[in-house]
């Protein structure tokens, strides 16, 4: 299997139905499916301008983050990370899509109107360790009062 087809199993396996998950990509003329979230994967959806540099950090911290949705209009962006990381997350600002909730996800691959991958799933269950990610925001955080003291 190729990385995409790989990526698209892993995903449309969290689906109650897998084959009407992988119908639905086909025929949807936005590219996107509607999936659970809490099972296989939660996300923590992050501001944009917090996001960005958060994927620098990790970007520049690993070779390969897990999975980063990017929202309509780049305000907002999606990282996967282990099922139950919703429940247990703190931080301010973030907000959080785990059990219960269903979240909009793009075909891996193809290009899709509104939400895009900036990292796509590898198909092998590769998820941002939530510990990694905060400090990661922090770090940009840290960076971003920087520069602004730096401007200022």
């Amino acid at each position: 299997m190729t990385g995409a087809k790989t990526a698209v199993a892993w995903l449309a396996s969290v689906a109650p139905d897998p084959e009407a998950c992988r119908r639905e990509w086909e025929r949807n003329p936005l590219g996107v499916a509607l999936l659970p979230a809490g099972k296989a994967w939660d996300v923590l959806i992050l501001p944009g301008d917090l996001g960005y540099p958060t994927l620098d950090v990790l970007t520049r911290l690993l070779d390969r983050p897990g999975p980063v949705l990017a929202g309509f209009g780049d305000s907002r962006l999606g990282f996967l990370v282990p099922a139950g990381t919703a429940a247990r997350w703190v931080g301010t600002g973030v907000r959080t899509a785990g059990a219960g909730t269903w979240i909009v996800v793009p075909y891996p691959g193809r290009r899709a109107r509104g939400v895009r991958w900036l990292v796509p799933p590898d198909g092998l269950g590769t998820l941002t360790d939530p510990a990694l990610l905060e400090l990661a925001m922090h770090e940009a955080a840290a960076e971003r009062a920087r520069r602004g003291e730096a401007d200022g």
